[in-house]
């Protein structure tokens, strides 16, 4: 989950601005534009093969 605390002076601009920052370091983003259409399960099938296994180090 992601907090955003208003520093000192800061506009709500700014603040906005870093929580939106914060979501795109997360992939939040990503996974929301992934989500918003449908996806056929052949395309799904071909992301995760294009992805690869999870790798573990």
């Amino acid at each position: 989950m992601i907090k955003v605390k208003l520093r000192g002076n800061e506009t709500a601009e700014q603040m906005v601005r870093r929580f939106k920052k914060l979501c795109e370091k997360e992939g939040l983003t990503k996974d929301i534009k992934r989500v918003a259409y449908y996806e056929k399960p052949s395309e799904k099938r071909r992301r995760r093969v294009r992805k690869g296994p999870p790798r573990l180090t």
